[in-house]
C-alpha cells in the first residue's frame, strides 16, 4: 500500500469541503464549508500544546546547576532524574498513541498537560532527590510522554494528506520553538529570583495550554463532517473503525508485529543515536559543560537557545525535503555531519562565546531533530496506519538513548571531571546511525500483513 503523491493529492485539496448534492427530506445535510480547513487549527494548537509542554524539556539544563549548589547532590543523581524522565517520555509514547485511538486526542493531551503542570510545580517543596525523581522522573516524565513525537504523527496522520511532511516538520520544530522561548526566560528567573520560580513558570506555562486543547484539539476530520486536508475525491468522511482491544494490549502487540522486522530495529537503533546525541547529551550537559569552561550560565542558556532558533528552520526545511528527497538519505546526511561536529564540540569550549562555537550553534540547531520528519515519513511508509504506534516504539528507543546519554554524561563528569569523553563517544554513535541508515529498506505493508509479517522489507519504496 503506497501512500498517495502529497503533490497529487495537494492538486486535489480544496480548503472548502465541495457541497454535497441538494439534499431530500429526511437527509443529512451537507457540512458547512469552511473558509480555512480546520486541519490548519488542529495544527496550531498542536503546535502550542507541544510549546506548552516544551518548558519542562527546558527546565533540566537550567536547573542542573542550581540544584547541585542548594543541595550538594551529585551531578549524577540529578542526571539519574533526568534519565528517568526521557524513559518515561519515551515508553509511553506508544501506549498514549494506543490511547488516543481508543479515547480521542483531546482527553489525553489535557490529562497530560495536568500531569506536565503539577509535576513541575511540586519540586518546589521537595527536600529530598528520591522526590525530584518522583516530579521531574515519573510524573513529569508520563505527562510529557504522551505529548512525544507520536503525537505529531497521529495528527499529521488524521488530518493531513498533503504537505504532511512539510506539517511534521513544522510541528517537530514546535519544541525548538519552546526551547527558544523558555531557555531564556528560565536562566533569567533561576538566576535572579531562584530556582524555585523558574519552576512555577514551567507548571504554568503547560496548564495555560489546557483551554486551547478542549476547544479546538478536535480528534478527526470525521467529527466535523469533513476529509483530511488534501484528501483524494471519493474519500469516505466517515473515520476507520476504532480499535476494539485494551490500549496497552494494542500498543503491545503493534510493538510484537514491528519487532519482527528489519526496518524497526534500525529506524529504532538509529533514533536511539539521535536522542543520546541531543537531548540526552546536549541539551542535558551543555550549560553544565560550558560552565565548567568558566562560561556565565545565562551565556550557555543562551546558545542552547540559539539550537531551538536554527532548529526551527531546520526542522521546517527537513520536513519540506521528505516530501521530495528519499527520507533515508536525509538521514544519512544527517547523522553523518552531527557525528563530525561532536567530535569537535570539546575544543570549542571557552569561557565566552566565540565565532567558532556560534557556528557549531547554528548547525546543531539546524540538525537537532532534523531527523524526525524523515523517520516517520519512512515509518509510514512501512507501517501503513499502525504507523503512530509504530512510531512511539521508535521515539520510546529515541529516549532510552536519552536516558543513557544523560545518566552516563553526569557520571563521566563525577568520573573525570570533564565531559570530553561524553562528546566523543557521542559523535562515533552518530556515524555508527548513519550506517544503519543507508542498510534500511522499506516496503508499504498493509495492517494485516503486518501481523503476520516475519521478516524485514526487501525492496525500497519511498517514503510518502
Amino acid at each position: 500500500m503506497s501512500l498517495p503523491d502529497p503533490r497529487q493529492a495537494a492538486a486535489l485539496d480544496t480548503s472548502v469541503d465541495a457541497p454535497a448534492a441538494t439534499p431530500v427530506a429526511g437527509t443529512p445535510r451537507a457540512p458547512r464549508p469552511y473558509r480555512l480547513h480546520p486541519a490548519w487549527w488542529v495544527a496550531v494548537v498542536t503546535f502550542l500544546t507541544i510549546i506548552g509542554a516544551a518548558g519542562f524539556r527546558s527546565t533540566p539544563g537550567v536547573l542542573m546547576t542550581p540544584l547541585h549548589d542548594e543541595f550538594g547532590w551529585p551531578m549524577g543523581v540529578i542526571g539519574g532524574a533526568v534519565s528517568v524522565n526521557l524513559v518515561l517520555f519515551g515508553l509511553a509514547a506508544p501506549f498514549s498513541a494506543a490511547l488516543m485511538e481508543r479515547l480521542g486526542i483531546q482527553r489525553v493531551i489535557a490529562t497530560a498537560l495536568v500531569l506536565v503542570s503539577i509535576g513541575s510545580l511540586l519540586p518546589i517543596w521537595m527536600t529530598a532527590s528520591w522526590q525530584l525523581v518522583l516530579c521531574w522522573g515519573i510524573v513529569v516524565g508520563l505527562g510529557t510522554g504522551a505529548m512525544a513525537m507520536s503525537l505529531v504523527a497521529t495528527v499529521t496522520g488524521r488530518w493531513f494528506v498533503a504537505r504532511r511532511g512539510l506539517v511534521t516538520g513544522v510541528l517537530t520544530a514546535a519544541g525548538a520553538t519552546g526551547q527558544l522561548i523558555f531557555l531564556p526566560v528560565l536562566a533569567w528567573l533561576a538566576e535572579h529570583y531562584g530556582w524555585r520560580s523558574a519552576a512555577i513558570a514551567t507548571s504554568a506555562a503547560a496548564l495555560a495550554v489546557v483551554p486551547l486543547v478542549l476547544w479546538k484539539l478536535h480528534d478527526h476530520p470525521s467529527v466535523l463532517g469533513i476529509t483530511a486536508y488534501g484528501a483524494p475525491a471519493g474519500t469516505p468522511v466517515a473515520r476507520p473503525p476504532r480499535p476494539t482491544g485494551h490500549p496497552a494490549r494494542l500498543a503491545i502487540t503493534t510493538l510484537r508485529d514491528a519487532s519482527r522486522t528489519k526496518v524497526f530495529w534500525l529506524l529504532a537503533g538509529s533514533f536511539a543515536v539521535c536522542g543520546a546525541s541531543t537531548n540526552g547529551l546536549v541539551g542535558t550537559h551543555f550549560i553544565p559543560a560550558a560552565h565548567d569552561h568558566g562560561m556565565p550560565t545565562t551565556t550557555a542558556a543562551g546558545l542552547l537557545a540559539l539550537v531551538g532558533v536554527f532548529d526551527i528552520v531546520g526542522t521546517i526545511f527537513s520536513g519540506w525535503l521528505t516530501d521530495r528527497v528519499d527520507p533515508r538519505i536525509l538521514l544519512t546526511a544527517y547523522y553523518t555531519l552531527r557525528g563530525g561536529s561532536l567530535f569537535l564540540l570539546p575544543s570549542l569550549f571557552s569561557d565566552s562565546m566565540h565565532v567558532n562555537m556560534l557556528a557549531f550553534i547554528l548547525f546543531y540547531g539546524l540538525d537537532w531533530v532534523a531527523t524526525v520528519p524523515p523517520t516517520i515519513a519512512l515509518c509510514r511508509s512501512a507501517f501503513g496506519e499502525r504507523a503512530p504506534i509504530v512510531f512511539g516504539w521508535v521515539f520510546a528507543s529515541h529516549q532510552l538513548g536519552a536516558a543513557v546519554a544523560a545518566l552516563g554524561a553526569g557520571l563521566v563528569r563525577d568520573q573525570l571531571g570533564t565531559y570530553d569523553l561524553a562528546w566523543y563517544v557521542a559523535g562515533a554513535l552518530c556515524l555508527g546511525a548513519a550506517a544503519m541508515c543507508v542498510a534500511i529498506t522499506v516496503t508499504p505493508v498493509s495492517d494485516r500483513s503486518l501481523d503476520a509479517s516475519t521478516s524485514g522489507a526487501q525492496e525500497p519504496a519511498t517514503a510518502e
